[in-house]
C-alpha cells in the first residue's frame, strides 16, 4: 500500500472521478452506435469485450477492449498527476468497481478484466504487461476468455511481488478477489466443461 498523503476530501473526489470513468459502458454504447443491436440481448448480456465479440464485429470488440482498459488507465494517471499514488490506486479501484457495478445500468456491469489490465498497466507497467501476457498465453492454450482472465488475475499479485512493485500487491489481491467473484458462473461452467470458447455464440 502507498503512504496516505492525500487529503480525505481529495481521495473522495478521485474515487468519484474514477467511478464515473469506469462506469461508462463502452461496449453497450459502441454496439448501439454501430447498429449491432442491444448488447444486453446478445450472448450472455454482458457489456464486456467477450460478449461484444459475439455480435460478429471484431472492430467493436477491439474498441471495447481498448476503451474499457483505457478508462482504468486514465483514472489512475489523472489521479497520480493531480494528487498522488494513494489517490491513483483509489481511482483505479473505483474505476474497476464502476465498470462492474455502473449506476446507469442498475449496478449490473461487466466482469472488469479489461479495466483491471488497463489500470495495472498504469499503476505498475511491468506488472500490467506481465498480466496481459499471462492472459494471452491462457487464451492461446484454453481458447476461453474466462479461463485466461482468471489465470491473469491470479498471477497478477505474484507478478507484483516478483517484479518489485510491493505497493500494488494489496490492491491487486483485492481486484483478483472481485474478478473471481464476478466470474463465479464461468467457474461453474469451467468445472462442468460447458464454458464456451472465444468467439463462440
Amino acid at each position: 500500500m502507498p503512504n496516505l498523503e492525500t487529503s480525505l476530501v481529495q481521495l473522495l473526489l478521485w474515487a468519484v472521478v474514477g467511478y464515473g470513468l469506469g462506469s461508462i459502458p463502452f461496449g453497450l454504447v459502441l454496439t448501439r452506435l454501430m447498429g449491432l443491436g442491444n448488447l444486453r440481448e446478445i450472448g450472455s448480456g454482458n457489456i464486456g469485450t467477450t460478449n461484444v465479440l459475439r455480435t460478429g464485429s471484431k472492430l467493436a470488440a477491439l474498441l471495447t477492449l481498448l476503451l474499457d482498459g483505457g478508462k482504468g488507465a486514465v483514472a489512475v494517471v489523472l489521479a497520480r498527476l493531480m494528487a498522488g499514488e494513494d489517490a491513483a490506486q483509489l481511482a483505479g479501484l473505483a474505476a474497476f468497481l464502476g465498470h462492474c457495478f455502473p449506476v446507469w445500468l442498475g449496478f449490473k456491469g461487466g466482469k472488469g478484466v479489461a479495466t483491471f489490465l488497463g489500470l495495472m498497466l498504469a499503476l505498475a507497467w511491468p506488472v500490467g504487461v506481465a498480466a496481459c501476457l499471462t492472459w494471452l498465453a491462457g487464451a492461446a492454450v484454453t481458447r476461453m476468455s474466462s479461463a485466461s482472465a482468471l489465470l491473469s488475475a491470479l498471477a497478477a499479485p505474484i507478478w507484483a511481488m516478483m517484479l518489485g512493485a510491493p505497493q500494488v500487491v494489496a490492491l491487486t489481491i483485492a481486484l483478483t478477489a472481485i474478478v473471481f467473484w464476478r466470474h463465479s458462473e464461468n467457474i461453474a461452467r469451467l468445472r462442468a466443461g460447458t464454458e464456451p470458447k472465444i468467439g463462440q455464440k
